[in-house]
């Protein structure tokens, strides 16, 4: 039995891969400064959940096998300097995900956005046609109760490859790691402006992420993106272009057209959804899925969790959740529903959460991000600003920056709700968007005002 001990097992990654280390029969240990929902309860579930919060090092001892350090662990962190002393072996999170699939086929798949939708498709093909794969995903998938698997009979590791740092003492990004056999790129726009001040730096990252693709792997790319374009001509390995699956909307289902003309009617909607689909198609013919198969396995995917997922209907009203934060996926997001809804009020509400988001020097790249909607707020919350410690820009700033002289901004749940309520509240389409909460703001909030 192996013995591996999490530093800062809390985290979104570093929780579900300590679950998948227990089913796999690891002897696993963990601690953290505090930890939230839903991490909290599922490691409680598994019977992993520290005892109480915070950092002892005097716990740590020479039987550990590895210790696997967390992203927002600090370098000076107690147990990282106790683990370091002792000469254990010390993981990010990236790196032993490697050393758990370095026999394995690897297939992983990078991009600005639509990453977590792209692996997310792929693995629902692939339990439906029966192939059985070791993953890593960003989100909570329906028919899959955690985002990490780790087996000893699985042939192929299939991984989201996120672009952003590994750990406090190693900081490259973390799909730089993983080798892969098969790689994705599903678009590039600049992002993390905080690790990755100029776009040429961010680029640079996607340009060897593809020179780590193993001899004789392939690049599988988004062909309507120019940077994209530019990368995968520069590649010493295979590489496959794709653009949009050829699609209708019909009210308000989606449909496929195949290639012998038929309708295929699928969970998903809009044009960035009908890409991804096609980067799935494509993974899934190197792994030996045929598009017969393929088209019969993703008409029952649904989405992954917070990607365009619809919250409720009623009275008229469709009110959708959206983890959408960078300029490229709130565009994709709010252009989606036009294209699906071309009739109704289209409402699109979008916080400012991240450090890229929330600094003055990025928000440009927001111009006409919003421009599909009929009324559109932007949520400015100076708390977060204060915890990021950036500077506070007027509301005049931001509502230049979108490019949209109507652009509503509020600063509290308090005055989006007072905003919403003296809203249009029938035939209305809204979209919020946002890698935070709101300030709280919960479905019954919305309910109460759409349903």
């Amino acid at each position: 039995m192996k013995k591996v001990h999490f530093i800062a097992i809390g985290g979104s990654a570093m929780h579900n891969l300590a679950i998948a280390l227990h089913r796999k029969g690891y002897e696993v240990t963990g601690s953290d400064d505090e930890i939230f929902e839903p991490s909290k309860s599922r490691l409680a579930n598994e019977s992993i959940l520290p005892e109480k919060w915070g950092w002892y090092p005097e716990k740590l001892d020479n039987s550990y096998d590895a210790v696997i350090l967390g992203m927002h662990a600090r370098i000076d962190n107690p147990e990282l300097v106790r683990a370091q002393e002792l000469g254990l072996k010390v993981y990010s999170y990236p790196e032993y995900l490697y050393e758990q699939s370095k026999d394995k086929t690897r297939i992983v798949i990078g991009g600005s956005h639509g990453k977590t939708t792209i692996t997310s498709m792929i693995l629902h093909v692939l339990k439906q046609v029966g192939i059985e794969t070791d993953f890593m995903v960003g989100a909570q998938i329906e028919g899959f109760d955690v985002m990490v698997r780790l087996s000893e009979t699985a042939k192929y590791m299939v991984m989201e490859g996120d672009e952003y740092l590994t750990s406090p003492i190693d900081r490259v990004p973390k799909f730089h790691h993983y080798h892969p056999d098969i790689a994705v790129i599903s678009g590039i726009g600049w992002d993390h402006v905080n690790v990755f001040p100029t776009f040429d730096c961010y680029l640079e990252q996607f340009r060897i992420f593809v020179k780590t693709i193993e001899p004789g792997g392939c690049l599988i790319y988004d062909g309507t993106d120019a940077e994209a374009e530019k990368i995968a001509q520069g590649a010493k390995v295979k590489t496959y272009g794709y653009g949009v699956h050829p699609f209708e909307n019909e009210g308000l289902s989606t449909s496929l057209i195949l290639p012998d003309g038929s309708r295929r009617e699928v969970g998903v909607f809009g044009s960035h959804n009908m890409k991804n689909i096609n980067a799935a198609r494509l993974v899934c013919q190197q792994l030996g899925v045929s598009d017969a198969q393929f088209y019969e396995a993703i008409a029952s995917f649904k989405g992954a969790a917070r990607r365009l997922e619809l919250l409720f209907e009623g009275n008229g009203n469709y009110i959708f959740r959206d983890f959408a934060h960078a300029p490229s996926k709130v565009n994709a997001s709010v252009k989606a529903l036009r294209e699906q809804f071309p009739d109704n009020h289209l409402l699109a509400v979008f916080e400012l959460h991240t450090y890229s988001s929330l600094s003055e020097v990025f928000i440009d790249h927001y111009r006409d991000a919003l421009s599909a909607a009929d009324q559109a707020i932007v949520f400015y919350d100076p708390h977060a600003v204060a915890i990021k410690k950036l500077e506070l820009m007027p509301d005049e700033r931001i509502i230049a920056g979108f490019g949209r002289s109507d652009l509503k901004v509020v600063h509290n749940k308090a005055e989006l709700m007072a905003l919403l309520t003296e809203s249009p509240k029938e035939n209305v389409i809204g979209a919020f968007m946002s890698s935070g909460d709101f300030n709280g703001l919960t479905t019954d909030d919305l309910r109460s005002l759409y349903a």
